[in-house]
């Protein structure tokens, strides 16, 4: 060590090791960071220092100044230390790999700020030590170049989201963690009030309710950069606690909420990765969406949509392929996708297809190689469909000599659901997703409710609160099933990124929602009180939206998992490794808040 306690006060960090080029050849520089490698060649040392800006080498010969090069001898990796030093060219010995590579540091003064334990694991991007163990020791992981570059490229995303925002005169505000537990949607973390004994907080999903309260209290342009609590089974891109920009507009209608977004998420993409977005993103309705593409956040940069069949079967009577006629009759869905003859699939990935596509629900995988005259082989369809529906088929799909034709047929969701599965695993699997491109879609026009089979009712799609467009509020009662929601997600190279919708402010078509949702005047009190009190005085038109921050994060930094661009993520069991989080709660802190624990049955 230094023996200088007070050594900060007197030696300053001039420049970060990673900032230096040439044009700071000759000058005088005091770095500070963590000792990345030390090696000693003949009469040479070579230090290898490093900050979260990046890394620099300092060199020095045993004859230039042999009292600081016997003091650069016992430096060890994570070492924390001081270099004083002049920046001189590296001439021919340059490292063109490394942005600091043409220059190195020539030290006069080595202080050691803090020795380190071996840590265990290397700090490398490479590093091939297991995930658990980077997550109990993240304060070391978070020392990887790669893991600093994510999270600075993070801040640098909510600061231009922030710049933007206030540049439209949006009020950055804020709503509470705590709040009433509602029951529906997603499960709540429930927080015991020891205050007032056996009543419980709930947190904060979302900032919905506050936000809508926020526009009738007449503060008409709002957000923030909330932190948002579900508890839910998590997997790779999901995590219990997550970021959201939330942002909420009155007099607006979707359109304004889009523009707003589309700057926001236009100008991250520019400031960031100096890539520029569409000034105006395109659209596509749900129905269309889901219609070519099988999904509603589909991924646009590539081809291979999908081919409803229906018409075609209903005009040829089914065409002689029983499984066709039997699916209409029972009102299913046809589907085709053509896998052009350049891809080859051989027997093993066929069976491979086929049996991921039985667990996904489907009775199997149809298939057709299409010959030089246009006939069908390798299908079960081949000997009984009729040459005017095959030829149909063949032309409705663009089918060509070699192609393989991949069927479906069932039920709408599951068709739907296998179909779009069969595109992204054949785009991945040959290379037909390109590198580097970005392809943004509002999908709009979601239906506003979903019929829940098991309960044999209808419930919010998205929530109780969004609109329905308005040539759909004659059927909210009638016809639910076919109103269809103002609602918008915003994607992102397949990936929903953002979602909102126009908020009813309309007490009469409220009610109307709550009856199609069947939702009485006990219920409607106890979950939605106090908004419809609040909406009940004066509330202006609203719409809003929420961008998932950590997933878009992900995908600008182009990380592989949520857990490369959050700084101290949970696992897929909700654990933190690092802390031991959660644990046990002993009965004396229990009992102060009124709650009593029950060990878990065994399985």
């Amino acid at each position: 060590m230094s023996g200088q306690p007070n050594l900060m006060s007197t030696l300053k960090r001039t420049h970060m090791c990673g900032a230096l080029r040439e044009a700071h050849v000759g000058q005088d520089v005091v770095l500070m960071g963590w000792v990345q490698s030390n090696r000693r060649k003949g009469g040479v040392t070579f230090l290898v220092l490093r900050d979260r800006a990046g890394i620099v080498q300092v060199t020095l010969e045993e004859n230039d100044d042999p009292a600081v090069f016997a003091a650069m001898d016992p430096l060890r990796p994570e070492w924390v230390v001081a270099v004083v030093g002049k920046v001189r060219s590296r001439g021919k010995d340059a490292n063109p790999d490394l942005p600091t590579g043409a220059v190195e540091v020539v030290p006069t003064r080595v202080e050691v700020l803090n020795q380190a334990r071996t840590p265990p694991f290397e700090v490398r991007d490479d590093v091939d030590t297991g995930e658990d163990k980077r997550l109990a020791h993240r304060f070391i992981d978070l020392r990887r170049p790669a893991i600093q570059r994510n999270l600075m490229m993070r801040s640098k995303m909510s600061s231009v989201a922030r710049q933007t925002l206030v540049r439209h005169g949006f009020l950055e505000l804020e709503t509470p963690y705590l709040v009433k537990y509602t029951p529906g949607g997603a499960r709540n973390f429930l927080v015991p009030c020891r205050l007032t004994p056996g009543t419980f907080y709930a947190l904060a999903e979302s900032p919905q309710i506050f936000k809508q309260l926020f526009m009738v209290s007449g503060f008409d342009r709002y957000f923030q950069i909330v932190k948002c609590f579900r508890d839910e089974d998590l997997r790779q891109d999901r995590q219990p606690e997550f970021t959201q920009i939330d942002l909420e507009l009155s007099f607006a209608d979707e359109d304004d909420v889009q523009q707003v977004m589309e700057d926001v998420v236009g100008s991250i993409f520019r400031e960031v990765l100096g890539v520029e977005l569409p000034e105006r993103f395109p659209k596509m309705t749900y129905e269309e969406a889901m219609r070519r593409f099988g999904s509603d956040k589909p991924d646009l940069r590539f081809g291979m949509e999908h081919v409803g069949l229906n018409d075609l079967v209903a005009a040829h009577d089914g065409g002689g392929v029983a499984f066709f006629k039997q699916t209409l009759d029972e009102g299913g869905l046809i589907k085709a996708m053509r896998l052009p003859a350049e891809y080859a699939l051989s027997r093993s990935d066929l069976d491979k297809l086929e049996k991921d596509v039985k667990a996904m629900g489907a009775g199997g995988l149809g298939r057709a190689k299409v010959g030089e005259d246009g006939a069908w082989s390798q299908s079960p369809f081949a000997k009984t469909i009729s040459d005017a529906l095959r030829e149909a088929v063949n032309q409705a799909c663009g089918a060509q000599p070699g192609d393989l034709l991949l069927f479906q047929m069932g039920k709408a969701k599951v068709v739907h659901t296998v179909m779009s599965h069969l595109r992204l695993t054949l785009g991945r699997k040959f290379e037909m997703i390109p590198e580097g491109a970005w392809k943004v879609l509002w999908v709009t026009e979601f239906p506003l409710f979903e019929h829940d089979e098991e309960n044999g009712r209808y419930v919010a799609a998205h929530h109780p609160f969004t609109s329905p467009r308005a040539e759909d509020v004659d059927r909210l009662t009638s016809d639910p099933g076919a109103c269809r929601a103002r609602a918008y997600d915003l994607v992102l190279n397949g990936n929903e990124v953002a979602g909102g919708s126009v908020r009813i402010h309309d007490s009469a078509v409220q009610a109307k929602v709550f009856d199609a949702l069947g939702i009485s005047e006990s219920e409607k009190q106890a979950k939605f009180g106090f908004l419809l009190d609040a909406l009940s005085y004066g509330a202006p038109p609203h719409a809003g939206i929420a961008a998932g921050m950590d997933r878009l994060a992900m995908l600008v930094c182009g990380a592989q998992s949520l857990r490369d661009v959050i700084p101290f993520p949970k696992t897929q069991k909700g654990l933190d490794l690092m802390t031991g989080a959660p644990t046990a709660i002993d009965a004396g802190q229990l009992a102060e808040v009124y709650v009593a624990s029950i060990e878990k049955p065994e399985s």
